[in-house]
């Protein structure tokens, strides 16, 4: 791959897109509702059983299972792709664990489900949808904790009973979710667990994007609003963690110390505040002599993958999302 730059670019919002924001004005992320209210919103607008019936994703199988970890039981939601069939049975299925996005603070597996839905038919690889203990009940490190826990549980029996071979369980994540993917990656490194096969983190928030272009470009009016990053941020961190913690921004850190990784595949879009710590983090992995995809989408805004049931466009880039997750699982 040529060589990644360091910030990103944009063209011209996508006409579905801009349909959609059009058609959903009070629907923001981070914006002035209460984050209580937001979440009713969200699930409102994206939960699996409100999304129009033609517009969902078909799927193999569904199961509802849940987790023990370090702080309870780990709500997990499992999509079996009729894809993957064969693999299962074989015992040599891929899995990605995901992990939401929706600032720590909002969302569930429910919002995101028609999204993974198609990701797991597209690649053949089964999607352990997280529903993992949301910010400010409960702040960091919780959230990596139960990350890790499922990792741990689907490389071991869990993956075992459902056909996954050991060494295919990826981690990814939109978002926040992509952060946590970032952060749980570098944690399981430093602690000499065992690694995952690879990391997909769409749209991630590398670090908090106050001295960025995109942050100023697209402040505001394209879902994400940027001052509700700082807010989210607020309810992740406990008094006392400074932002430049290794496990809070990824995209901080010295590109010295973020060798040895495995396969990362980054996601951006040209109309998200995000934007740029995405493509830096990218950069960095890849002057970190790691394996690195970078795909950006510069008609597109930040949370694409809850809204394939509206634009055709962000189905495509699922679709890519799903080759780079088969190519890291099953070989290219």
């Amino acid at each position: 791959m040529s060589e990644i730059p360091t910030t990103g670019t944009r063209s011209q919002l996508h006409p579905s897109i801009q349909t959609f924001l059009k058609d959903h004005p009070k629907l923001h992320l981070g914006g002035q509702e209460d984050f209580h209210d937001e979440r009713n919103h969200h699930l409102e607008v994206f939960g699996i059983h409100n999304i129009p019936k033609d517009k969902v994703h078909p799927i193999g199988e569904v199961e509802f299972t849940a987790v023990r970890g370090p702080h309870g039981t780990i709500p997990v939601r499992v999509l079996y792709p009729k894809s993957g069939e064969d693999k299962r049975k074989n015992g040599q299925a891929a899995a990605l664990v995901y992990f939401h996005g929706g600032g720590y603070t909002v969302g569930s597996v429910d919002e995101f489900e028609n999204g993974l839905r198609l990701l797991a038919e597209e690649s053949g690889v089964q999607v352990y949808g997280v529903d993992y203990r949301l910010a400010p009940e409960y702040r960091f490190p919780v959230q990596l904790d139960e990350y890790s826990a499922v990792i741990d549980w689907l490389q071991g029996e869990g993956g075992k009973a459902r056909g996954v071979n050991p060494s295919k369980v990826l981690g990814g994540g939109d978002s926040a979710g992509g952060n946590m993917t970032a952060a749980t990656t570098l944690r399981r490194q430093d602690n000499k667990q065992k690694p995952m096969a690879g990391q997909i983190m769409l749209y991630p928030e590398a670090r908090v994007p106050f001295d960025t272009p995109a942050a100023v470009e697209n402040n505001t009016g394209y879902y994400l609003e940027c001052n509700g990053i700082f807010s989210f941020a607020d309810h992740y961190l406990p008094r006392g963690v400074p932002p430049s913690n290794r496990y809070i921004s990824p995209g901080m850190q010295d590109i010295s110390k973020l060798g040895g990784q495995p396969p990362a595949a980054i996601y951006t879009s040209g109309f998200d505040p995000l934007r740029d710590v995405g493509v830096e983090y990218a950069s960095k992995l890849q002057k970190a002599k790691n394996e690195v995809r970078w795909h950006h989408y510069e008609e597109m805004t930040h949370g694409f993958l809850q809204m394939t049931a509206w634009s055709d466009k962000a189905i495509e880039c699922v679709k890519d999302i799903a080759k780079d997750m088969k190519d890291f699982a099953y070989g290219s």
